[in-house]
């Protein structure tokens, strides 16, 4: 796939003001990979925070997402140097970083993402440029690869008018299971406050024309056609384990 011309897709819906749907793999099975991408989503996230996949499966899991035109996207551990530049190298078209708090916490990670100029991330024949082969036209993407930034906590929304004022961010991804439990409500997402600091974060990204941006953890059409209405843009639809759970049950045959 040309991964370039997807990552700039991808932007200029999100700058239309569109929806842009992916999905999410926990599973390091290639196989699994396989079938997201040929599932009709624009990007999949490749979890390797709350996942049990390691650096060195994701080009296999990569290559088969791509065969379908699906973009590999990274969710890192914790988005520090290494990790950025291993996802990158292995083929990821962008990146998606838990627990941004701060702006100069995020500015540190995009140029963790980018080659020079644009950055500081090493220099070098990969995955990503098929070991040297396709290292001109690599150098454009590695000059800006997609930027998610995640906001799990009240104080990265007591900081998120300086996070969304960060050069190279395409959008914002609400972790509510972590910034529920920063407010001490953890899954409580029917509360007031809750329900208003939500509110504020869809408000502040729309002011700063950044894409916001939820996870759909249930496989529901319906939730995620109320989330595309409620304005979100960037949302990942479900993961892997859990469409396999919600499937896999045995039917009661006694009932």
């Amino acid at each position: 796939m040309n991964r370039i011309n997807k990552i700039q897709s991808i932007r200029d819906t999100l700058k239309k003001g569109g929806p842009s749907i992916g999905s999410w793999i926990q599973l390091p099975c290639a196989s699994v990979a396989e079938i997201m991408g040929q599932s009709g989503y624009e990007w999949v996230a490749v979890d390797m925070e709350h996942g049990s996949i390691t650096a060195s499966q994701l080009p296999d899991l990569f290559r088969a997402l791509e065969l379908g035109n699906t973009l590999p996207l990274a969710r890192l551990i914790e988005g520090n140097q290494k990790e950025c530049k291993q996802a990158l190298d292995a083929g990821a078209g962008g990146v998606i970083v838990p627990m941004v708090e701060t702006s100069e916490q995020l500015e540190k990670i995009r140029l963790a993402c980018s080659w020079p100029p644009s950055g500081t991330r090493g220099v070098g024949f990969s995955r990503a440029n098929l070991f040297g082969k396709h290292f001109g036209s690599y150098s454009l993407e590695a000059q800006k690869p997609l930027l998610i930034a995640m906001i799990e906590h009240v104080r990265a929304v007591a900081n998120l008018n300086e996070i969304l004022a960060v050069q190279g961010l395409d959008a914002i991804l609400v972790g509510p299971y972590d910034l529920s439990a920063s407010m001490g409500i953890t899954d409580q997402f029917d509360r007031p406050e809750f329900i208003e600091i939500m509110s504020k974060i869809k408000l502040l990204c729309k002011s700063a024309n950044i894409a916001s941006g939820i996870h759909v953890v249930a496989p529901s059409p319906i939730q995620l056609l109320d989330r595309v209405n409620e304005g979100y843009q960037f949302i990942a639809y479900s993961l892997d384990s859990v469409f396999l759970e919600k499937s896999a049950i045995c039917p009661d045959l006694k009932g």
